[in-house]
């Protein structure tokens, strides 16, 4: 059973790209096109498409709330959009707001480390990360078993050779969003 890092709704999203106009290849005539945010949810880093209230003008990398009550500059979510319907701007703004959020969020990306379990007798959870292979995942175990990590720091330095968890973390939620995994660590 695969083991899901997030639970609950987005309530926040941060803005990867602003559309005044829509889409530019919508052929709806201009006076009916309403305004799009390109915007990926902080906390399961779901791709969202928004609609913006009449007259809110976004800049990439503002946070919105969009959550279940009254919403000041979203007026309501269209739905999901896959990665390959981002935008140019949008899937470049991906990568720095995804550190962030990683930064922002260490204690969470700490406790996955902490509780990730195998997905079966020949393959664990923590070996869908790249980079990590099954002597990290062997050397994690047993440091984990020993006393529970307690930051990023504590793992690079209780268990050799690790790579950069900030950058393997990184690197695997791409993957997800990308759609490029079977399994979905960070993603729902």
């Amino acid at each position: 059973m695969e083991q899901k890092y997030n639970a609950g709704k987005e309530e926040i999203a941060i803005v990867l790209d602003f559309l005044p106009n829509g889409y530019p290849f919508d052929k709806t005539p201009m006076h009916r096109k309403t305004a799009i945010v390109q915007a990926m949810g902080t906390n399961r880093f779901t791709l969202l498409e928004l609609v913006p209230r009449k007259g809110e003008f976004l800049q990439p990398l503002a946070e919105v709330y969009i959550g279940d009550g009254k919403r000041e500059i979203i007026h309501h979510i269209n739905g999901r959009i896959p990665f390959n319907k981002l935008t140019h701007t949008a899937q470049q703004e991906l990568t720095p707001i995804i550190k962030e959020i990683i930064k922002k969020n260490d204690k969470k990306f700490v406790d996955f480390f902490n509780k990730a379990q195998p997905l079966s007798i020949r393959m664990h959870s923590l070996e869908l990360l790249p980079g990590i292979g099954k002597k990290h995942v062997k050397e994690l175990l047993i440091q984990r078993e020993e006393k529970l990590f307690e930051n990023f720091l504590d793992i690079k330095t209780r268990v050799k050779l690790m790579p950069d968890i900030e950058t393997v973390l990184l690197k695997r939620i791409l993957l997800e969003i990308e759609g490029l995994e079977k399994h979905k660590i960070f993603l729902d």
